[in-house]
Parts: structure tokens; C-alpha cells; sequence
């Protein structure tokens, strides 16, 4: 489990979040809960892991996960607490939803920032990348299947399978010519 101050892993609706405007700026801070209830805007980190084959990792979240429910996503993550670095959530996050320890540092790719079409869901973001030669353990509490696919393969999915929008819009943006940094 995690060190990390405000971390609420019994009940994540209780976990302190920085509340931010459009610029990145804090105006205070909240529990998870109240910021997804009233659609205010936090930070999230986004990892899209590869493997030693260059394959993907994908999975489906789990279908009591607090926003996106049993969707599929390409990037592991997920929020960034209160007063902790993009950069640290990254690693931190990725460790956790892989159930591994001694993961590589991420490397940042891109600020990105997703508003939800109707409103109810912003984020200030930051993409990164990594790769995993370690043997996976996903958490289960997050993660209800995985896979590594090859990157093709992923495309090819993109219009089957029903994706977390916020994660289908950053690779959207990875894929874009000269978005990709190396990793």
C-alpha cells in the first residue's frame, strides 16, 4: 500500500484531491467524492506501458470503480493527491494498478487536459510513458482483465470494445505526429 498523505484506501471517495482551475493553479482541496459529484476540476496522470516486447498493456476497470466503470483503458493511472507531484503519482499509480514495485521512473510526454463534453468531469493531466519488463500482478480492485497487445491490435479495438473517454482522447493525442517522447 501506499505512503502517500491523504491516500483514502479503504473508501478512495475520501481521498484528498487538489481542486485546480483551467491554468493549474490550486484553489483548494477537496475529497475525491465531492469533486466527481459536483464535476470540479483535478489532476490525473496517464502511463501507457509497454512491455519488453513492445506490446501494450490493456485492461478493464472493474465495474465498481467510482467514474468509467468496466471500461477498457490503454493508460494505468489515476488521480494525483493533494500536494503531490504529477510525476510521483505516476510512478506511485503505475506500481499499484500493475502490482509491481521497482518500476523504472515514467517518463512525461505531455500536459493534456480533458473536459468532458457536458461538463460533469475535468482534469488537468499529464501523459507518460513507461516500460514494464517485470511480470505483472494487477490490482484487482482496479483491474478486472489485462493484456499486453500489440499496438495494432489496440487499434483495431479502439471501435469494439467501449473505452474510458478521458484515456481514448490522450491516446488520441499520443498517437499525433511528434507527441510520442521515448521511453
Amino acid at each position: 500500500m501506499s505512503d502517500t498523505p491523504n491516500r483514502a484506501e479503504d473508501n478512495p471517495a475520501e481521498e484528498i484531491l487538489d481542486v485546480v482551475d483551467e491554468h493549474d493553479r490550486v484553489l483548494g482541496q477537496a475529497p475525491r467524492g465531492e469533486i466527481y459529484a459536483k464535476g470540479l476540476r483535478h489532476r490525473c496522470v496517464f502511463v501507457f506501458v509497454r512491455d519488453a516486447r513492445d506490446r501494450v498493456f490493456v485492461h478493464r476497470r472493474t465495474a465498481w470503480k467510482m467514474v468509467f466503470p468496466s471500461l477498457h483503458d490503454m493508460f494505468v493511472g489515476g488521480v494525483v493527491g493533494a500536494g503531490e507531484s504529477y510525476d510521483d503519482a505516476a510512478l506511485r499509480e503505475a506500481e499499484e494498478e500493475l502490482g509491481v514495485s521497482g518500476l523504472d521512473r515514467p517518463v512525461p510526454l505531455f500536459p493534456f487536459r480533458y473536459d468532458a463534453p457536458d461538463g460533469s468531469f475535468l482534469e488537468n493531466a499529464y501523459v507518460y510513458e513507461v516500460r514494464c519488463a517485470l511480470p505483472v500482478r494487477p490490482q484487482s480492485a482496479e483491474i478486472a482483465w489485462h493484456a499486453f497487445l500489440p499496438e495494432d491490435e489496440l487499434v483495431r479495438r479502439l471501435d469494439t470494445w467501449e473505452w474510458v473517454p478521458d484515456g481514448l482522447a490522450a491516446y488520441g493525442r499520443l498517437r499525433a505526429p511528434g507527441a510520442r517522447g521515448s521511453a
